[in-house]
This record gives C-alpha cells, structure tokens and sequence, in this order.
C-alpha cells in the first residue's frame, strides 16, 4: 500500500520555522520525484518546492526562495520541507506529492499556520 504521510505543522508566529517531513512508503522512492503544494483557503493548490531524491536536485518557487529549504533521508524514504521566516501569507495546508510519468500520489495534508 503506497502512503505518503505529512507531519510537522502547526501555529507559528510570523519570523518563526517548522520543519515538515513527508514519510514515504509502498513505492520505491527513489524512482520518484517528491514534492510539496500547499492550499490556502480560497486559493488554487501551488508548488512550494520538490526534489528528486536519485541526484538532490531541487526547485523552489519564487514565493519560498531563500526562505525554504527541501532534502530528503533515501534512507528513511522521508523528505523534509524546512521552512524559515515564515509570513501569514505561507498560512495553507501542506501536501506531500511523489510522481512519475505515469502514477503520482498524495498525502493528506498538515496545516500550516501562520500568525502576524
């Protein structure tokens, strides 16, 4: 059974961090690319970052530049989101995503919250 498995968020002050981990299993990680969209109410779902575990290559988007930062444990099958100086306006729910050309997979979210 493939399960992607959020955790980590919470109520922070603006300025403040967390660290969200996205657990992964039933699939082999490592053929995957493993990502993280985030949802404010109101609002489309949106990249925030995303990292293929095989090299460590990465993207940002330009909204988290700087401030965020992706990595991924091949050994736990785990990738973490660090999220510093954060800003209400990163207030959403967070979801872990891994795809490939053909199949593609979500978490159930964990809600950030950020307070000014």
């Amino acid at each position: 059974e493939v399960q992607l498995v959020e955790s980590g968020g919470g109520l922070v002050q603006a300025g403040g961090s967390l660290r969200l981990s996205c657990a992964a299993s039933g699939f082999i990680f490592n053929d995957y690319v493993i990502g993280w969209f985030r949802q404010a109410p109101g609002k489309e779902r949106e990249g925030v970052s995303c990292i293929n575990p095989s090299d460590g290559s990465t993207v940002y988007a330009d909204s988290v530049k700087g401030r965020f930062t992706i990595s991924s444990d091949n050994a736990e099958n785990t990738v973490y989101l660090q999220m510093n100086n954060l800003k209400p306006e990163d207030t959403a729910v967070y979801y872990c995503r891994a795809w490939t050309g053909f199949y593609e997979y979500w978490g159930q979210g964990t809600q950030v919250t950020v307070s000014s």
